[in-house]
C-alpha cells in the first residue's frame, strides 16, 4: 500500500456530476461539480431522464479537470471510487460505468461507496481526528436519517423520514410560492430577518418513541395557510417576496430546525453519544447550523458540521469515505451494478457491496 495513496472518485447519483482527488484518507487535493440548477430549475425539482443526460455530457470533462487541477495523472491515482447507490438509478449508471472503465483500463481497485457513508463522512474531511461514538444526522433533498457510529465505519440505522426528506419540503414549499429551484437557499436566504414566530406550525410525533421524520403534514400546513392567505401561485413571478411570504417561510424554517434538532438530541441521549455529525445539503442552511452551534453550548456535545462546498453532493466526501474500504482492501468486482436503493447501516455494520 502506497506511504501516502490517492484515489480519484466520481459521484453522480442525483443532479451533481462530481469528481475528486483525495489522497492520504482527507486531504483534498482537487473537488469539482458540475451543477444541474439550470436544467431542472423550470420544472421545480430533478428531472431524472434530463439528471442522466447531463451526467454523460459532463462525467468525462470533470474528471478530467479534477485530474488537471490536483496536478497529477491516472498513473498516480491508486484507486478509483465511485457511489454506488442510492440515488436516481440513471445518475448513477454514469458514474458506475465511468468509474469501472477506468478502473479496467488503468488496472486500479474499484471501490463502490453508499452515498450516506460519503455524506456522514463528509465532517472528517476538515476534522479527521473526530472521536466516537457519534450520532450522525444526514438531511439532505433526498434522505433525512439518523445514524448512530459507534466506531469509525460502522453505522446503525436509528431513523428515517417517513415522507418528504427535509431538503423535499424545502424545495416544495419555494415552488408553492413562487420562489424558485433549488428551494433550500432562497428560503434560508429570505427568512434572515423576518418574523419566525410568526406562524405556529404542527410538528409530526410518532408513537412509541421512534426517532423518524415526516414533513409531509407540515408541507400540508404551508399550503393551507399560503392558500387561505393568497399567497400560492406555484411558479416564479422574479419580484420580490412580501412580509408575509418571508415570515411564512421563516416560521416553516423554524419548524423543521428545530425538529431536526431536538430529534437529533433525543438520539444522543438514547445512544449516549457526545459527538454530533451533520451532514448533507441542508446542512448548508444557515438557521441550522446556529441552531447546534446553540445546542453544542447548551449541552455540551461536539457538533461537527462541514463547510458549505462539502454538504451539497460533491466526490471529495466519496474519497473520503472510499479510504475506510481501500484500508481493509474492500473492492468492488468490474461487474459491479448500481443500487439506487442501497441501504446504510441496516444490519448495525457498514455497507457492504
Amino acid at each position: 500500500m502506497p506511504a501516502m495513496p490517492r484515489i480519484l472518485a466520481i459521484e453522480s447519483s442525483c443532479d451533481e456530476t462530481a469528481a475528486a482527488v483525495v489522497e492520504d484518507r482527507c486531504h483534498v487535493l482537487a473537488s469539482v461539480v458540475a451543477s444541474q440548477d439550470d436544467v431542472h430549475a423550470r420544472y421545480g425539482g430533478v428531472v431524472p431522464e434530463l439528471a442522466s443526460r447531463r451526467h454523460v455530457e459532463c462525467i468525462g470533462p470533470v474528471v478530467v479537470e479534477a485530474l488537471e487541477r490536483a496536478s497529477v495523472t491516472l498513473d498516480g491515482i491508486d484507486a478509483v471510487a465511485v457511489t454506488r447507490g442510492p440515488g436516481l438509478v440513471g445518475s448513477l449508471l454514469v458514474g458506475v460505468c465511468a468509474a469501472k472503465a477506468i478502473a479496467w483500463q488503468r488496472g486500479l481497485p474499484l471501490i463502490a461507496v453508499n452515498h450516506l457513508e460519503g455524506h456522514v463522512r463528509s465532517p472528517f474531511i476538515e476534522n479527521p481526528g473526530i472521536g466516537f461514538p457519534a450520532i450522525a444526522l444526514v438531511v439532505s433533498g433526498g434522505h433525512t436519517a439518523l445514524y448512530h457510529c459507534p466506531r469509525e465505519g460502522e453505522y446503525r440505522a436509528l431513523a428515517r423520514t417517513r415522507d418528504d426528506a427535509a431538503g423535499e419540503a424545502f424545495d416544495k414549499v419555494a415552488k408553492l410560492l413562487g420562489l424558485g429551484y433549488p428551494g433550500g437557499p432562497a428560503i434560508d436566504r429570505l427568512s434572515e430577518g423576518a418574523n419566525e414566530r410568526a406562524i405556529a406550525f404542527p410538528r409530526a410525533t410518532m408513537k412509541n418513541q421512534s426517532l423518524d421524520f415526516s414533513f409531509s403534514g407540515l408541507k400540508t400546513a404551508v399550503r393551507i395557510r399560503a392558500t387561505a392567505d393568497g399567497l400560492a401561485h406555484g411558479r416564479p413571478t422574479g419580484g420580490v417576496p412580501s412580509p408575509a411570504v418571508r415570515d411564512l417561510v421563516a416560521s416553516f424554517q423554524r419548524t423543521v430546525v428545530e425538529t431536526l434538532v431536538e430529534t437529533t438530541l433525543r438520539a444522543c441521549r438514547r445512544e449516549g453519544a457526545t459527538t454530533v455529525l451533520v451532514a448533507g445539503g441542508v446542512a448548508c442552511n444557515r438557521r441550522l447550523r446556529r441552531a447546534f452551534d446553540e445546542t453544542a453550548a447548551a449541552e455540551g456535545l461536539d457538533v461537527f458540521i462541514p463547510s458549505p462546498r462539502y454538504t451539497t453532493d460533491n466526490a471529495a466526501m466519496i474519497g473520503a469515505a472510499a479510504f475506510l474500504h481501500y484500508e481493509r482492501r474492500d473492492f468492488a468486482p468490474l461487474d459491479v451494478n448500481a443500487d439506487a436503493s442501497w441501504k446504510l447501516g441496516v444490519s448495525g455494520g457498514p455497507a457492504a457491496p
